[in-house]
């Protein structure tokens, strides 16, 4: 006997997926824009200001470009409805651009560490004007505002992908952070030209680090890990708290795009009937949905205490 609706109706429920699908695109898109623009912008005032270090940052910012489109693709076919081919729905597809995104981002940390590990090594900084350190403090606003925004927009619905993209934009504005770190420094005084080069490597490995979460994330998804004991606690305490539930086994749970999806046995008095045992799985259900957060999915299977019996004779 199975249980596996999380108790709202069909059409309500992809109104809400609709709803947040657009939510999605319409972040995304805003990203896009801003990236495109911020690479005319640091490119044009990196050359005219004479800093490196800027011309770099707008480099980093074309890669930006080509994860939004990712992210895009990523959520528009990840929050389709589930179809004859796809049973699960396509939520995989999220995790994928997850996956990709984490690369870039990881790309773009490689390239500033070697860059700023380069200059520092061959002294080869240059004497920036003002005009690079406005195009720094641009960058900075327009970016950190940018990664706020995704960032409540990829917790709100639920996307991985789009968390990612939030910290692709942030690793643009610590990298431009650097770069004004170090015009700054050189405007008021060339012997502080090389602070430019450091701070973008610390920067770097930061960059680096938040990839290698993403990163393994996706992998853990992909290869249907189970959450952590606590969650995995918790689902099974929600389940015993049940009126009727004798016992909980075969509890399996598996990530799709950062939301969960389970399967339990739950154990009822055999002499009940088929209706009474079909309410208590239904008040599994409620309870699951009601406690456990980023839950997508329960299918909930009642077996008789005899089978158990005759499991163990």
């Amino acid at each position: 006997m199975n249980a596996k609706t999380p108790g709202k109706d069909k059409d309500n429920a992809s109104a809400q997926a609709s709803l947040e699908l657009r939510a999605g695109q319409r972040v995304t898109l805003l990203g896009l824009v801003v990236n495109l623009v911020l690479v005319g912008v640091k490119l044009f005032l990196g050359i005219a200001g004479r800093s490196q270090a800027l011309v770099a940052d707008a480099v980093h910012s074309v890669s930006d470009l080509a994860t939004d489109v990712v992210v895009l693709v990523g959520v528009t076919l990840g929050r389709k409805e589930p179809d004859e081919k796809h049973h699960f729905g396509h939520r995989r597809v999220e995790t994928l651009a997850t996956g990709l995104v984490s690369l870039g981002l990881a790309a773009a940390g490689i390239y500033i560490a070697i860059n700023a590990a380069s200059n520092i090594y061959f002294k080869s900084h240059c004497q920036p004007t003002w005009l690079a350190a406005l195009g720094a403090a641009i960058s900075i606003a327009a970016k950190e505002s940018l990664y706020q925004a995704t960032l409540r927009v990829g917790r709100r619905i639920k996307s991985q992908a789009i968390v990612a993209n939030a910290w692709h934009h942030r690793s643009d504005s610590l990298s431009s952070v650097a770069v004004l770190i170090g015009v700054g420094g050189a405007l008021i005084s060339p012997r502080l030209a090389a602070l430019d080069a450091w701070a973008a490597l610390v920067v770097a490995v930061l960059i680096i680090k938040v990839a290698a979460g993403l990163f393994w994330n996706a992998v853990k998804e992909v290869s249907d890990a189970a959450p952590t004991s606590a969650v995995l606690e918790k689902m099974t305490q929600c389940a015993l708290n049940v009126e009727g539930v004798l016992g909980v086994h075969d509890l399996k749970v598996r990530s799709s795009a950062d939301l969960y999806q389970m399967q339990l046995h739950i154990v009822v008095d055999g002499s009940i009937t088929v209706a009474q045992g079909h309410q208590v799985a239904k008040q599994v259900e409620k309870c699951l949905f009601r406690d456990v957060e980023n839950l997508l999915e329960v299918v909930v299977h009642v077996d008789p205490t005899h089978e158990e019996e005759d499991e163990a004779n």
